[in-house]
């Protein structure tokens, strides 16, 4: 049952308004005693030429809702619709046990491919914090969309290519050895990356070396190839770790270099379709038209550029995948390289152009400034992570020493905690990385959200422990009169559409403080109200609306990228 959208339709017969612009409008009352459901009446007074409490007395006359709508209130420029609290809980509570973990989930993408390029780390170079964001937003994104029944497609486009590779094949045979790195992994290549243009700045010469060295690497030479490939193999060792502590896998690991082969065609083709122009001596697409910089091509000396690496890679998704969307969840610094990649797309005559997205995201710095690989200035996500674990542990040993698998919980519970650092806000924020809020356990936090699965873990263990088992036929929904449960109700209805609505604007956050919501409803209903020892049909009822509490906020941590412990 969809109550907004049937508010919508209903207002819709009588203003003659399209229902789906109504639906947008509706909000839901910050307390039960406004109703259920508000419609903001201001939203017409332009079409309709009336004062807001006009047109809300008006539509209170003329509305025709179905019999599970209790009551229709004028409120100022509002119009207030309540529900029928025993039909609305039943119809919750009942598609919660019905659809299980599934809640919330669709068919609507049956068929449909997503590709979801995400993390993209270097190769070479480390897996810091500033890698999170695109991470925990891409994978979360993955969830959301195989939940609503798409097939998402993980890519991890490596970045593997490029004149960086020169510099690490020079600075290894001046400053390395292969029984350091391979001890040190990505950090011993980090050093002597930080090394190299440290000299760089005094020797000029080295740069050329390093040009020389990529040079041979794009020849195919065999030592520059072997130094080439061990790079990467210990580069993906490494991250590895990190992606395996965050319960991440990819379907594709084609990166840069995989499109080598690839990006003729596609300079065939744009001189084929007369798009390709030169500019003192470099190839370019003119986009001056569209208030952009040219779309640079090939370099005066003929190398390939980011650009022709990502068109390349568009065309192949599109011909492997044909997929629906093709998301790029990448910094916003690159907004104006992605509109002039879709920009080129649509004048090489795809009409697909317009389904491949930028999911932008705020930038991640520390307290003193900006990341920087070059001087070293990082902070490993491996590290982070750890740490997130270790101060768990500290915490759990102090607060619950006798805790089974303490370390597996501790692991769910830290990592948790920075992952839900990441996705509680807007993406688009700008992050200033902060040790104390990310490990922070109080209040709007994931550990906070996984406490209270695990609170509704216990409550049910304890009701299985004295032989009292709940199904639908049990439950008396007469019970749910009282606020507290009321609020908890109204924030497990609302899960389907956060989790809609987040794949819509590719905001998992949305999911996050729908979870928020839920845990702030449930636990002030706990504190509240007996569950066990009550009157039969009111203790079966509390456990049943416990059961329902504790499958959303699993089903919730789980599309964020959480685990949920049963025990804490």
């Amino acid at each position: 049952m969809d109550y907004k959208k049937d508010i919508a339709l209903a207002l819709s017969s009588i203003t003659g308004i399209d229902a789906g612009e109504l639906e947008e409008y509706i909000e839901i009352p910050p307390n039960s005693e406004m109703g259920d459901f508000a419609f903001p009446c201001f939203k017409l007074a332009r079409t309709l030429r009336k004062a807001p409490p006009a047109i809300a007395a008006e539509l209170k006359e003329k509305i025709t809702l179905p019999d599970y709508f209790s009551d229709v209130q004028v409120a100022g420029g509002y119009l207030n619709f309540f529900a029928d609290k025993s039909s609305f809980a039943k119809k919750t509570i009942e598609a919660v046990f019905n659809q299980g973990e599934k809640y919330g989930s669709s068919d609507e993408g049956q068929g449909r491919n997503v590709c979801i390029d995400y993390s993209s780390i270097n190769i070479a170079k480390p897996f810091h914090i500033g890698h999170l964001s695109s991470t925990v937003i891409g994978h979360s994104l993955y969830r959301i969309f195989n939940h609503l029944g798409y097939n998402s497609v993980g890519i991890n486009h490596l970045g593997d290519w490029g004149t960086q590779f020169g510099k690490l094949i020079v600075a290894y045979k001046k400053w390395g050895d292969r029984e350091t790195i391979e001890k040190q992994s990505v950090k011993g290549l980090l050093e002597i990356y930080v090394k190299f243009h440290d000299e760089a700045e005094k020797d000029e010469s080295l740069n050329d070396e390093a040009r020389f060295w990529f040079k041979k690497i794009e020849e195919g030479d065999k030592e520059a190839l072997e130094l080439f490939a061990w790079f990467k193999e210990l580069t993906l060792r490494e991250v590895k770790k990190v992606y395996d502590m965050l319960d991440i896998t990819f379907d594709s690991y084609a990166g840069e270099s995989f499109y080598n082969d690839k990006m003729g065609a596609v300079i065939d083709e744009l001189k084929e379709k007369n798009l390709l122009k030169e500019d003192k001596g470099a190839m370019i697409v003119d986009l001056e038209e569209y208030n952009m910089p040219p779309c640079l091509i090939l370099r005066s000396d003929g190398a390939t550029l980011y650009a022709t690496r990502d068109l390349a890679a568009a065309m192949y998704r599109k011909k492997t995948y044909d997929f629906y969307k093709n998301l790029y969840v990448v910094a916003y610094q690159q907004d104006l390289h992605f509109k002039q990649i879709f920009k080129v797309i649509e004048l090489m005559g795809y009409d697909w152009y317009k389904d491949m997205v930028h999911v932008s995201f705020g930038m991640v710095s520390l307290p003193d400034g900006t990341l920087s690989t070059r001087k070293g200035k990082v902070l490993f996500l491996e590290d982070v992570l750890k740490s997130a674990v270790e101060k768990t542990l500290e915490i759990m040993q102090e607060k619950n020493p006798d805790l089974e698998k303490k370390e597996l919980v501790a692991k769910q519970v830290g990592v948790g905690a920075v992952v839900w650092n990441s996705l509680y806000n807007g993406r688009i924020k700008d992050i200033t990385f902060s040790w104390d809020k990310a490990l922070n356990f109080e209040g709007e936090t994931g550990p906070y959200a996984q406490y209270t699965h695990a609170r509704c873990c216990s409550v049910i263990r304890k009701a299985e422990s004295e032989g009292i088992s709940v199904s639908l036929d049990d439950i008396d929904y007469s019970v749910f009169e009282d606020e507290e449960s009321r609020a908890v109700i109204k924030a497990l209805e609302a899960f389907p559409k956060a989790v809609k609505e987040a794949s819509v604007k590719y905001e998992p956050y949305l999911i996050s403080r729908n979870i928020i919501d839920i845990c702030k409803a449930y636990n002030k209903f706990y504190f509240e109200h007996r569950i066990m020892g009550e009157q039969e049909n009111v203790m079966k009822a509390r456990i049943a609306l416990t059961m329902a509490v504790k499958t959303v906020i699993k089903t919730g941590l789980y599309l964020v990228g959480l685990e949920a412990p049963e025990k804490m």
